[in-house]
This record gives structure tokens, C-alpha cells and sequence, in this order.
């Protein structure tokens, strides 16, 4: 058996994800039921009850990866099976509201070889060990899955830690297999699709900093509690600023209304600047706090690289 390891780049040839503050660019299948919390005819801009706090505990999760290299193996019949050999790491930030102070309370990370070949060994470079993680098929998308996949169950496996009564969990993307967590939201700061017909993305389109939409339900094959709201900023596109939020449709419909008026008087809070931040407003502070720390865990990419090409030329 030969690996042989890509001279680019692995960062090369990935394609950016379209979607962000100029708004969705395609109209969704999934099914909404939008008389969650108002009737369709009644939507409006929905403001916090007056005199509502934030909870005095905070904690967000998020996740990164990378794609180490691009490695194909070839078998004692010369046929080559393709992969990638990717690093990735979730943790979560307590953010302490009462005192004004954040702190990174887990990281983990963890590296693979992601390929369908079934026989492939691990990838030893250096101190750095990759095992090999099997998928189904050996395609650029499926390669990126796969990573993806092993990211979230990574994100999933940190997010019931850290736990306290009457704390708000924060996931950055869906929630996927954590809606069964109490107090938990989903945080989603790209928009690739337009859920809702156009007079009721008009209400969202004009929210002011810290309104949010009504609650609605949404879902195809899963369904979701979700809503709007715009974070503070400056003026800009008509999507500038909008983020979606979500959490279980197993909630009672009030108590996803109380979560919504929660996320209001919270999110804000943690909202970026432009000066900091390129992805201002919607990368939350925390969010991008916890992005540096967990890019940095996964090691310098170019070494990495020159070590995999080293060890498979041995």
C-alpha cells in the first residue's frame, strides 16, 4: 500500500458558502406554520417585555475544522481510494452576565483520515496521529461530510457540559441532535433560503436592532420552534444584521415564545463590531473568542502538511 499526499494547499479549490447579510438566494421546500405565537395577518415587529434580564449564565458552543491534506491511498491491486486528512476541535464558552466575564470551560479536539477505503491504516505524523474514520463514498462532498459529521458529534458531545439551572445553551448552526437539551437555541448567521412568503419576510426585513419576528414552525423531515431577529448594527442591506434562531418543536408553544423573548434581551448583548469582526454583527463575540482558541489547538496547518508529505514519502 502507497499514500501519496497533494502538494497544494488543502485550502484551495474549497468553495466559498454563498449567503450571509445580502440575504437569502433561493426559496425553501419546508413547510411552515406561521400562527405559532401571532395569526399570519397579525405578524409584526415583536419587542421584549419591558424589565426582562438575561439569564446570569450564558454558554455557547461552536466547532472548527480543516482539512490537513489531500491524500490518496493506493492498494496492492493499484487501485487508489481518495481522502482527507482533516483536524477539528468544539468547545464551549461560560459567559458569566452577572460579573461581565467569559471564560473557554472545554476543548476538545480530536483528527481523522477520512476515506471509503476500508483498509486504510492511520496516518502517523510525528507526535500527530490520525485515524482512519471510513465513509461511503470517496467524493469532495462526501470527504467534507464526513468531516463535518465527526465535528458535530464532537460539538454534541461538549454541549450538555457546563450545565446550571437557569442557564441559555447557544448553539452556532442548527441544532441538529442537541434539541433535546433544555434551554437551548439554535443560532443560524447565513441564510441560504427564504423560508417564508414574502409579506411575512417583509415584517423580518424591517425589524429595528433587538425586534424579532413571531415564532413559527418549521420543518421537513424535522420540525423546529424559529424566528428572526436583528442584531444591533449599522444600516445596511435588508438582511443586514438578521439572524435565525430555533429551538424544539417538542416545546410547548408558549415556552418557545418565552425562549424568543429570551434570545432578544440576550443575543444583542454578545453582538459584534465591524472593526473586529469582518462577519459583524451575526458572529457573536463569544463565537469568534472561541473560533481563535480552537484554530489555534488544531496546530499550524503548513507544518502539518510537511509532515504528512514527509511521512508518506518514508
Amino acid at each position: 500500500m502507497k499514500f501519496h499526499v497533494d502538494a497544494w494547499d488543502p485550502s484551495y479549490g474549497v468553495a466559498f458558502e454563498a449567503g450571509g447579510s445580502d440575504g437569502p438566494q433561493a426559496q425553501s421546500s419546508a413547510q411552515i406554520q406561521p400562527d405559532v405565537e401571532l395569526p399570519a395577518s397579525a405578524w409584526r415587529a415583536v419587542d421584549a417585555p419591558a424589565g426582562l434580564r438575561p439569564p446570569a449564565t450564558v454558554l455557547v458552543v461552536d466547532g472548527v475544522q480543516r482539512i490537513d491534506a489531500r491524500v490518496w491511498a493506493t492498494d496492492d491491486d493499484g487501485v487508489t481510494h481518495p481522502g482527507v486528512a482533516a483536524s477539528y476541535a468544539a468547545g464551549v464558552v461560560r459567559c458569566d452576565l452577572d460579573r461581565g466575564a467569559a471564560t473557554i470551560a472545554t476543548t476538545r479536539i480530536e483528527r481523522g483520515l477520512f476515506t471509503p477505503f476500508e483498509l486504510a491504516p492511520p496516518l502517523v505524523a510525528g507526535a500527530i496521529r490520525y485515524p482512519a474514520r471510513r465513509i461511503a463514498r470517496g467524493e469532495p462532498k462526501d470527504l467534507a461530510l464526513g468531516v463535518q459529521r465527526h465535528m458535530r458529534a464532537l460539538e454534541v458531545s461538549v454541549s450538555g457540559e457546563e450545565r446550571d439551572d437557569g442557564d441559555l445553551l447557544i448553539v452556532d448552526g442548527p441544532l441538529q441532535e442537541r434539541a433535546h437539551l433544555p434551554r437551548a437555541l439554535g443560532y443560524i448567521k447565513t441564510h441560504r433560503v427564504e423560508y417564508l412568503p414574502p409579506e411575512l419576510t417583509a415584517v423580518v426585513t424591517r425589524l429595528r436592532g433587538g425586534q424579532r419576528s413571531p415564532v413559527f414552525l418549521l420543518g421537513t423531515s424535522w420540525h423546529r420552534f424559529a424566528w428572526y431577529l436583528r442584531l444591533p448594527g449599522p444600516d445596511g442591506s435588508p438582511w443586514a444584521g438578521i439572524v435565525r434562531a430555533e429551538c424544539s418543536a417538542d416545546l410547548l408553544p408558549a415556552d418557545a415564545v418565552a425562549l424568543a423573548h429570551l434570545s432578544a434581551v440576550t443575543l444583542p448583548r454578545f453582538a459584534s463590531s465591524a472593526y473586529k469582526d469582518p462577519r459583524a454583527p451575526q458572529n457573536l463575540i463569544p463565537i469568534a473568542g472561541l473560533e481563535r482558541k480552537l484554530r489555534a489547538m488544531l496546530g499550524d496547518a503548513r507544518l502539518l502538511h510537511r509532515a504528512l508529505a514527509r511521512t508518506v514519502a518514508r
